[in-house]
Parts: C-alpha cells; sequence; structure tokens
C-alpha cells in the first residue's frame, strides 16, 4: 500500500500507510532541508530556522516517532529507525536529496540517515551531539526527560516549568515548546506529548555510539556545539573533530545545549553555507 499525505487542521501534514506514520510541516520552496529536533520536543524548536531559510529552500520539519503528532510504537527506537523515517518522508513527497540537520538525538539521526541512505543526504548539520558523549551524562538525562513526563495544571505552569529546566531559552522558544509539546487530557492536566516508554528507549539507544556511521558518511558535514553544554563535553568534542578533521566545526560561545533555539541565527547561516548561499 502506497503512503499517502494527510493535511491536519494544525497545519501539520501526516503520512499514512507507513510502517510508522509521521507528522511534520513544510515552509517555503527550493532545495530540500530536512530538520530533527531533539529529545522530547517537537517540529517547533525549528520555527525560527525554517521562518528565515524559507525563501530559499523547501523546509521539512519532522515531529519524530514517539513525539509530538507522530506515531509512538512500542519498540523501534534506534538510529536506523529514525533514519528510516527520513527517507519515509522524503519519498512521500518525492524528493531525491536533502539536506538533512539535526540537534541532539536529531544530530545523531542526521549523520547515520547519511551513512546508511548516502544516496539521499546532500550534507548533514550535526548540533551539539557526537558519538563519544559520555555514559554519565546520558545517566543525567534519561533522570531529566523521566522526571519530565507528569500533568500540569495549566499552559502557564508549563511554561514556569520549562523556563527552569532550560534557562537560555527566549521566551518564544518556550512559548513553543509548551503549544506544540503538551495536550490537555480528559484529567484535566496538560501532558507532554513525548511518550515516555519511548524516551526511555531512544535514552537507551544513545549507548550505542554509531561511531563508526560518523567516520563513514561521505557528505560534507558541519559541526556546532555550545560553549556551554552540558550534553556535550569539550573532551566528546575533541574526540569527534579528530575522527573527521575535514569537517566544518563551529563552537557557538553565547550558547548551552540548545544553540537552535537559543541562537537561530548561527543555524540557519550554517544551513545557508551548506545550501551554497553563504561563503561564511
Amino acid at each position: 500500500m502506497p503512503v499517502t499525505l494527510e493535511q491536519r487542521e494544525d497545519g501539520l501534514t501526516r503520512t499514512s500507510g507507513a510502517e510508522v506514520d509521521l507528522a511534520f510541516r513544510t515552509w517555503g520552496a527550493g532545495p530540500a532541508v530536512v530538520l530533527l529536533h531533539g529529545t522530547s520536543a517537537s517540529h517547533a524548536v525549528w520555527e525560527p530556522v525554517a521562518a528565515a531559510l524559507a525563501q530559499n529552500a523547501t523546509v521539512i520539519a519532522l515531529d519524530q516517532r514517539g513525539h509530538g503528532r507522530s506515531d509512538k510504537p512500542a519498540s523501534g527506537y534506534t538510529a536506523a529507525d529514525f533514519a528510516t523515517d527520513v527517507v519515509t518522508v522524503l519519498d512521500a513527497l518525492g524528493i531525491e536529496r536533502a539536506i538533512v540537520g539535526g540537534h541532539s538525538l536529531g544530530g545523531r539521526n542526521a549523520w547515520v540517515c547519511g551513512a546508511l541512505h548516502p544516496e539521499r543526504v546532500a550534507a548533514a548539520l550535526i548540533v551539539d551531539y557526537t558519538p563519544y558523549v559520555e555514559a554519565a551524562v546520558l545517566d543525567d538525562l534519561q533522570l531529566r526527560v523521566a522526571g519530565g513526563y507528569r500533568g500540569f495544571d495549566s499552559v502557564a505552569d508549563i511554561e514556569a516549568y520549562l523556563h527552569a529546566r532550560y534557562p537560555l531559552l527566549p521566551p518564544d522558544a518556550v512559548a513553543r515548546r509548551a503549544a506544540w509539546g503538551y495536550q490537555r487530557r480528559d484529567d484535566g492536566l496538560w501532558w507532554p506529548l513525548a511518550d515516555p516508554g519511548a524516551m526511555d528507549r531512544l535514552i537507551e539507544g544513545f549507548r550505542t555510539p554509531w561511531d563508526a556511521e560518523f567516520a563513514a558518511v561521505a557528505a560534507p558535514m558541519t559541526h556546532v556545539r555550545g560553549a556551554h553544554s552540558k550534553i556535550v563535553s569539550e573532551a566528546s568534542w575533541d574526540a569527534a573533530r579528530r575522527a573527521r578533521p575535514g569537517d566544518r566545526w563551529v563552537l557557538e560561545t553565547d550558547a548551552d545545549h540548545y544553540v537552535p533555539e537559543e541562537n537561530p541565527a548561527v543555524i540557519v547561516a550554517e544551513l545557508e553555507r551548506l545550501l551554497g548561499l553563504s561563503a561564511r
């Protein structure tokens, strides 16, 4: 059965008939850029980046499996599964090749997509993740993400929680996370759309480094790290640079892990460079 596309009232498009159906938003026209969010987030984190690129590119931001308005299967949260989802969306849209950019979880998925599906990936942008993130960092991430799965009395309560959890995010980024990452249930509380079982499984999946795939990507790759990141240490960043010395490596001094939301202009500039729009 062929995969078709359905338009949703909230402005998203969703595949229908895939093994795992995926929701996404599309902006603009031109060469394709696929954007993949991080753990427990949604497509909405990319809105400022997508809006800036829309005059020159077709930008497709996914709710990755387990998140947002996409399917949340009981299993299937390896990097290869996420990479397959990118191909599913490209096929459904009739797009042969795209630049694939991702933050954190999405960054790992972008390089794995580049390694496993090289004919579909023209270039990759990896934001604040490497194969060498330490086990203790993943332990802490797993606890922090699990602790975020709870009901909230109001959107204001969600925003207060997000401000405390992500102290460098601007108010508009917090509002987008609250608007797209939570849904009110019959109990009257607002609950995260990111499925807790999926989050646990995908973080366990981080413990497989996918370092051979990282080294194998033939397409151009650019890497961005926030100088104050608590996910990518200097040691992890340096190890990645040694593994791929020919790539472009960018340190954003005024950000922590969440560079796409804290300084979207940096991400826009690097994607424009990969698109051939800038020599920066």
